[in-house]
C-alpha cells in the first residue's frame, strides 16, 4: 500500500515532512514499516497551496528517492498547506496520471487502500462517474474515481457527506460484483483553507493513520507512519473516522458510510 503525508500551519518548506525528517517520507518509500509492502516506488506526488486558490502540483513515475528534481523542490518550495504521496501500486500501471494527489480546481486528494477486486469492476466504476466530472478522469485509478465522485455528490458543500456517499457507492460495487476486502482507505483532501482525513475499512485492517501538532514547525502534521521513530506525541486516528483540521483545532467524528450516505 502507499504511504502519504499531509501538512497545515505556518509555511514550511517542504522538505520539513518529505525529506529531513529520519522516517520521512522518502524515507518511508523504500522502507515502510507499517504497511505490507515496505517499497513503494510506483511514483510520487505532492499538491501545495500558495498564493494562488488552486495547488501547485509535481507528480512523476520515479521512486521519490532517486529523483534529484524532488530534493531540490522540496528544498526552496514553502507552503502552509500541502500533501504528499509515494506509490505502491494495487495492479494499475505505473504512470504520472495515475500518480496521486489528484487535483480539479481548489481540491486536492490523495488516498491509501483499495477497492477490493477493482480489475474487475474497473468499467463499472468508471460508468459512475456522472458527465459532469468525468472530463477531470486522466488516469485508471480507483482512487481517482473515488475522488471524482465524492466531487460529484457535493464535495465543495458536505466534504464528510460526499466522501462517504462516494465511498459507499464504490464498497457496494464490490460487494455485488468484486472482491473482499471490499474498501480499505486512509485519505486526505483539501480545499486550500481546511485539511480534511478519513481512516476506514469493510473490514478490521483499516490503514494507519496519525497526527501530531509541532510547537517547532507551529504546524500539524497527518501522516500514514509518525516521522520520527523515538518522537512522541503522535495520536492514531481511530477506525472508522473522519478529522476536519482548521488552524489549531481537530475535529474527530465517526465515520460510517450508511449513516452518512443516507444522511441527505
Amino acid at each position: 500500500m502507499c504511504r502519504w503525508a499531509a501538512y497545515l500551519g505556518e509555511p514550511i518548506f517542504l522538505e520539513e515532512i518529505v525529506s529531513r525528517p529520519r522516517h520521512s517520507l522518502i524515507h518511508q518509500s523504500h522502507c515502510a514499516t507499517q504497511c505490507h509492502t515496505a517499497i513503494n516506488a510506483d511514483g510520487f506526488g505532492i499538491a501545495w497551496y500558495g498564493d494562488r486558490q488552486d495547488p501547485g502540483l509535481y507528480r512523476d513515475v520515479m521512486p521519490a528517492w532517486s529523483d534529484p528534481n524532488l530534493k531540490s523542490l522540496v528544498a526552496q518550495v514553502k507552503s502552509r498547506l500541502f500533501l504528499a504521496h509515494v506509490r505502491a501500486s494495487t495492479g494499475t500501471a505505473t504512470s504520472r496520471n495515475n500518480c496521486h494527489p489528484f487535483t480539479v480546481g481548489r481540491w486536492s486528494f490523495m488516498h491509501n487502500g483499495q477497492v477490493g477486486g477493482y480489475d474487475a469492476i474497473r468499467r463499472d466504476a468508471d460508468m459512475l462517474i456522472p458527465d459532469t466530472v468525468y472530463p477531470h478522469r486522466k488516469g485508471a485509478t480507483d482512487s481517482e474515481v473515488l475522488f471524482l465522485l465524492a466531487l460529484a455528490e457535493g464535495l465543495d458543500t458536505d466534504p464528510e457527506g460526499a466522501l462517504a456517499r462516494a465511498a459507499a457507492t464504490l464498497e457496494t460495487l464490490s460487494r455485488r460484483k468484486g472482491a473482499a476486502p471490499h474498501l480499505r482507505l486512509t485519505a486526505a483532501l483539501s480545499d486550500g483553507e481546511r485539511l480534511y482525513a478519513v481512516r476506514y475499512a469493510s473490514d478490521d485492517q483499516a490503514p494507519t493513520l496519525y497526527h501530531r501538532f509541532s510547537e517547532t514547525r507551529r504546524g500539524r502534521a497527518v501522516v500514514s507512519e509518525p516521522l520520527e521513530t523515538d518522537e512522541g506525541g503522535w495520536e492514531e486516528i481511530p477506525p472508522g473516522s473522519f478529522c476536519v483540521f482548521e488552524g489549531d483545532r481537530v475535529t474527530v467524528r465517526p465515520f460510517r458510510l450508511q449513516d452518512l450516505a443516507r444522511a441527505t
